[in-house]
């Protein structure tokens, strides 16, 4: 399996192909190839910052000569006029990484603002429960976005269908019930020799005790109301995980949340997130405003 790092890079190589192509043939006509300048990456919205380090990896792979200085880190709390980091080289590479570099960034940054907004708001109501993400990514950004959701604050969830089993609804529909379906999951970790946390999703009370006869590792209470959630993990009485899923909100959230579970996971972190607003500024610009 590809690393981190590995998969980060075949997504910058197929993005600078989408974009420039044969040729950036605007920054060429007017560009003159040993023109060298500086540009700053100014903040236009309150928010977490987060992607300095694929930033930097997106501008050293078009151009290992440019200098990156970043006066920001991962995770911190930014305001309009805050300059987060300075590029250095030339100015025809500065031109092309400009509009990669800030797609990924202001993505990644959004989603840990939200991140951020949803697990503020759950310890601030004094609960312990933790955002989880999900597999509903950005094809081929999936790693930024999860490490987007770490970097706000958040948890992942698994990271793809290799690194842990999740028994969703047509799973047990397809195996016959809950009791078939874990035990089939707990079986095939032991004739494959993996070692693979096993979650199962219930739909009612029903599903839930079959799940706890079984055992495993999670359990996910799907579409429960609040009340019923409460009901679930008094059942459930820390013999696993509980996590809640299913039409849960920013609005709706925290009455799961009271109701004891240690996960709540929410699609919209990644799937319906709007983007933080930055721009790339030439150093000099009379667009670059420093608060």
């Amino acid at each position: 399996m590809l690393s981190v790092t590995e998969l980060n890079d075949k997504l910058i190589e197929l993005a600078f192909s989408e974009d420039i192509g044969d040729g950036d043939h605007t920054t060429l006509c007017c560009i003159p190839e040993d023109a060298m300048g500086e540009s700053k990456l100014l903040i236009k919205q309150e928010g977490v910052f987060a992607g300095v380090e694929i930033a930097k990896q997106v501008f050293h792979r078009f151009d290992p000569r440019l200098q990156v200085e970043v006066y920001v880190e991962d995770g911190a709390h930014v305001m309009p006029g805050d300059i987060v980091m300075s590029v250095r080289g030339s100015e025809r590479s500065l031109l092309q990484t400009e509009r990669l570099m800030l797609n990924i960034l202001q993505r990644m940054s959004g989603i840990a603002t939200m991140t951020h907004r949803y697990q503020q708001a759950l310890v601030d109501a004094g609960t312990k429960t933790r955002v989880l993400d999900t597999r509903k990514t950005t094809p081929g950004m999936r790693m930024l976005e999860k490490e987007a959701v770490k970097i706000g604050g958040g948890m992942n969830h698994r990271i793809g269908l290799f690194d842990m089993i999740l028994l969703k609804d047509n799973h047990i529909d397809f195996c016959g019930g809950v009791h078939n379906a874990i035990s089939r999951a707990k079986q095939y970790c032991k004739e494959h020799g993996k070692d693979l946390k096993i979650e199962c999703e219930v739909r009612d009370f029903r599903e839930l005790d079959e799940a706890l006869a079984e055992g495993c590792d999670r359990i996910m209470f799907d579409n429960f109301t609040p009340e019923d959630t409460r009901r679930a993990v008094e059942l459930v009485a820390g013999r696993c995980e509980t996590e809640s899923s299913g039409g849960i909100t920013f609005d709706n959230m925290i009455p799961y949340a009271k109701a004891g579970v240690d996960f709540i996971s929410f699609g919209a972190l990644t799937h319906s997130v709007k983007g933080l607003d930055m721009s790339f500024k030439a150093a000099g610009s009379d667009k670059l405003i420093i608060r």
